[in-house]
């Protein structure tokens, strides 16, 4: 079906390429000067920007008109970007703060990002303490000229990370005049607020005065929004999703409400000796936004009332560029960038339930402490009614919700020279960045203070009141008992770079053979120590650090060799050197022309990815969680293929929070990949252009962790001591709740991802109506296999699939992008439909469903996560030489996200539908220019 559409959306844009060859033909460029460009992906200039490899090229008016806040925003909307992506929501993840994309779904660490064709240096902090990354949001976006993403591999030219392509933003070099330009944005709902100012200033002309200079200076705010917000959209900021059939305890991790004693709650629940169970204390309906009673006991109440749907963000961007041209052979250039980003992403309240993990003392094992099994309420209590210590589980909404706020900064400094001699065009060039994060997690817990004011009498602070009773409590327990963590990251990059390209005397029947030639030294180093507090266990999070250096050096060689007149053959070679391995990566390519307006293409490249400091030093190590079906708690029935809890045990287990600790291996191999793409290019008509291209990547070796779905089955699993018994009253050994599991990183899966991606065209001139353009992008994952062993494969193509996989945000098998502008006169009109298909809500194809009803039926409607549309629309009016005017509406028909009951990035909704969360939103600006 989804074929058909595509099929009939082809044909109405030829339809319309018909109209516009009865209208008078778009300005033709034949008799200009022919002009050779360089292209992402190629050193080496030419007449035609269609190369073998596929590129997209983004326009800086394609960009300011789309409504979209960021850089990353808008890349985000792409059908290239798939799972693995970070959205700026993901305030909970080892990167709060950031913003990356992910190019065929392969993860952020397989799309490399340059600046000015440049590298920048990572984020300070790894994504899941393993991946590195380029953050997109140090990018200005009012500046940018155009950014070119190549769909294809580049390690051949450009080294590490170009496994599924490249995206190179470039920035404004030649501007003159002074530019101010503001713009303010709010939601239907009169939040989620958003203010953003620039002001661009350049002077000379490097003809006349033989120099250029722009500088740059941007300003945004944006402002927390809430899931509480929300509360009254359909499910959106909903913990509690009965209401549309769900049970209690249906969601990853319970989901964000508490039901019962089953976990921590505002009331807390004890542990009653003589039962083995949890007996919630009373006064459930003196908290906010509470429920009706669980019939377990206790009270149902919602945790999302803390929590932050989108972070309250400020930032500030800082870019120059001077250019001198010291003879006719010779130029110089500097950049200089600064950009400082705050967000502030509210949590829920801490507990005393947490399980922690910490280094052990001079350099020993880890040590682990299960904060539910060894924090008592002392026989002596008040609150405590057994005579005897026993265990709690109790939030701690009188402490207050943590506050995750993190401060990152980032510089970036390049000094270069450019020239021509004796035929060679050249450029070198030094660079130096910096990635620097501060972290502040305010509203910590003191694990040690809490375990005195609730077990210890002779401690000042017992005792520590709970529940209903906690005005008891001084000013002086909350003090002890908050704390401030705290975390200074850097990664700096520091890189010289050459690269000459010139035609050789060598004339083929297609012309003269291109040659380039360069290489590079780079030296990365990371020092990124964990929270303050978390190295001995004293604070409720677990110990997180990573650091290292990395120094490679690399030569490449590329040439374009026109065997023809319509043959082109490209080929690139590059070694790279490592303290601990070598690469060699290889590329081909071939464009066939028979005509003019058609040409066939291919490329087969190799790629690669070095071992990140996070990864294989033995110093560091990252804890995170994911969910997992337990298979001694909740196997699978093989009766009914679905997970079914077994007696004493609850729906939890069938989709629990486990903790993975993840150790850096020196022994590591690069992960290495082979691509392959096949396409065709064809401009039908006057006007009308089509690229159609089939895509292959199969990366192995790949870096990873022992997975949570095979970890979970592990023997050496950490449990807790609440054992199942069976029939017979008997206990199952090592049946308590899954808590942590552990392993170093390890060589060990491939993943293949294949693919097809379509790109058509329509530029149409209207007469006196002006002119149009029409666009549609679509991308089709046929295939997203996955192999954990050589016995263990899984296809995740169409499924939510696998949370360590997809960062819970799945695998739609097709994205859809149709675009219309229409300019006339002063005025532009342009629209964007954005589709995403709908995914099966399964963790990988052939899997039991991984969410049920209430009443045990799949779920949601068949197992099925729905598709999700949204319409776009903005304007922009010159209203003089000086003034332009625009405004957007995002999600015009405002259309709420389908619920999602897997998935952890956002409040029973898909992060990839986060317009549908937020709701129709509105922008207006000016931009203005003096001269």
């Amino acid at each position: 079906m989804m074929e058909k559409m595509m099929a009939r959306s082809v044909r109405l844009l030829f339809a319309a390429a018909g109209v516009g060859a009865a209208l008078p033909a778009l300005a033709q460029t034949q008799d200009a000067p022919l002009q050779r460009v360089e292209i992402t992906g190629s050193s080496i200039k030419r007449a035609s920007a269609e190369t073998a490899s596929p590129v997209t090229v983004i326009n800086s008016d394609e960009l300011l008109r789309s409504g979209k806040a960021t850089v990353a925003e808008y890349l985000q909307t792409l059908t290239v970007d798939g799972a693995g992506s970070l959205p700026t929501s993901f305030g909970s993840g080892f990167a709060a703060g950031s913003t990356a994309i992910s190019l065929r779904g392969l993860g952020a660490t397989s799309t490399l990002v340059l600046l000015n064709g440049r590298r920048m240096a990572p984020f300070a902090r790894a994504d899941d303490g393993q991946k590195s990354f380029t953050d997109l949001s140090t990018v200005p976006m009012q500046i940018v000229e155009r950014i070119e993403i190549l769909k294809d591999g580049a390690s051949s030219l450009y080294g590490a990370d170009a496994i599924a392509g490249v995206v190179n933003i470039i920035l404004k070099k030649d501007f003159t005049g002074l530019q101010v330009r503001a713009e303010t944005g709010w939601s239907r709902y009169d939040d989620a607020k958003q203010n953003k100012a620039s002001i661009t200033y350049g002077q000379g002309d490097l003809d006349e005065n033989k120099y250029n200079w722009v500088v740059n200076a941007e300003y945004s705010k944006s402002d927390e929004l809430k899931a509480a917000d929300r509360s009254g959209r359909d499910w959106i900021g909903h913990g509690d999703i009965r209401p549309w059939g769900y049970g209690l305890g249906t969601q990853y991790a319970g989901g964000y409400i508490s039901n019962g004693a089953a976990s921590p709650s505002p009331t807390g629940a004890l542990l009653n000796p003589a039962t083995g169970q949890y007996v919630s204390l009373g006064g459930c309906s003196q908290f906010s936004r509470s429920v009706q009673n669980d019939p377990r006991g206790g009270c149902v109440w919602h945790q999302d009332q803390f929590r932050s749907m989108q972070p309250d963000i400020e930032s500030i961007n800082l870019y120059t560029r001077g250019t001198w041209q010291i003879n006719d052979n010779l130029q110089a250039f500097t950049e200089l960038g600064y950009s400082e980003r705050k967000t502030s992403f509210t949590m829920t309240p801490g507990s005393t339930s947490s399980t922690i993990v910490f280094p052990g003392a001079n350099g020993g094992p880890n040590q682990l402490i299960n904060y539910g099994s060894t924090i008592l309420m002392a026989a002596n209590h008040p609150q405590n009614p057994y005579g005897a210590p026993v265990r709690l589980r109790y939030s701690m909404w009188d402490v207050g919700p943590s506050v995750r706020n993190a401060k990152n900064e980032f510089n970036r400094f390049v000094i270069g020279l450019k020239g021509n001699h004796m035929g060679w065009d050249w450029e070198t060039g030094f660079t130096r960045s910096e990635s620097k994060l501060d972290l502040s997690w305010t509203n910590m817990i003191n694990m040690n203070v809490l375990k005195d004011a609730l077990s210890n009498p002779n401690s000042q602070f017992f005792p520590y009141y709970i529940g209903t009773e906690a005005s008891k409590n001084s000013p002086a327990l909350y003090d002890a008992l908050r704390r401030t963590a705290t975390s200074h990251s850097t990664t700096r990059l520091t890189t010289v770079d050459f690269k000459a390209t010139r035609e050789l005397p060598v004339k083929l029947p297609g012309g003269n053979i291109g040659l380039a030639i360069g290489g590079e030294h780079r030296e990365e180093k990371l020092n990124n120590p964990s929270l303050s507090g978390s190295e001995n266990g004293s604070i409720n999070s677990s110990y997180t650090a990573a650091f290292g250096d990395t120094k490679v050096s690399a030569v490449y060689v590329e040439a374009l060799v026109p065997v023809l007149k319509s043959v082109e053959v490209t080929g690139a070679l590059r070694y790279d050197h490592y303290d601990n391995f070598n690469s060699t990566t290889p590329k081909l390519g071939i464009k066939w022309t028979p005509v003019k307006s058609f040409a066939l293409r291919g490329t087969y490249t190799e790629g690669f990815r070095a071992p990140s400091a996070a990864e294989n030093s033995t110093m560091s190590q990252a804890v995170g969680s994911a969910s997992a079906q337990d298979p001694v708690r909740c196997p699978t029935d093989p009766a009914t293929g679905k997970p079914t809890f077994r007696p004493g045990a609850s729906q939890t287990d069938c989709s629990i929070s486990i903790s993975s600790i993840k150790i850096g291996n020196p022994n590591l191999k690069p992960e290495e990949s082979k691509g392959y793409t096949l396409g065709m290019v064809w401009d039908p008509f006057d006007g009308t252009s089509l690229a159609i291209d089939a895509f292959k990547i199969k990366r192995e070796n790949e870096i990873n962790p022992v997975s949570y779905a095979e970890a979970a089955q592990s023997p050496t699993a950490v449990r807790n001591d609440n054992n199942l018994k069976d029939a017979n009253g008997n206990v199952i050994p090592n049946s308590g709740t899954l808590l942590v599991v552990s392993g170093a990183y390890r060589n060990s899966s491939f993943t293949e991802v294949k693919g097809v991606d379509l790109d058509v065209k329509q530029r149409l001139r209207l007469g006196d109506w002006g002119k149009a353009t029409l666009g549609l992008t679509w991308t089709h994952i046929h295939s997203f296999l996955r192999a954990e062993s050589d016995t263990l494969e899984y296809e995740f193509a169409g499924t939510h699939g696998n949370c360590d996989t997809s960062n819970c945000m799945g695998t739609p098998k097709n994205k859809v992008n149709v675009t219309a502008s229409w300019d006339i006169n002063a005025w532009n009109f342009s629209a964007t439909a954005n589709w995403r298909d709908s995914m099966k809500n399964i963790r990988y194809e052939g899997a039991p469903c991984a969410s049920q009803f209430a009443d045990g039926s799949n779920a949601p409607g068949g197992c099925k996560l729905a598709s999700f549309t949204t319409v776009d629309l903005s304007t922009r009016w010159n209203f003089s030489k000086q003034l332009t005017l625009f405004a957007s509406v995002s999600n015009l028909f405002d259309r709420v996200a389908p619920l999602d009951p897997l998935t952890y990035g956002g409040m029973s909704f898909n992060p990839l539908d986060n317009s549908g969360a937020v709701g129709r939103y509105f922008k207006f600006g000016a931009q203005y220019k003096f001269f």
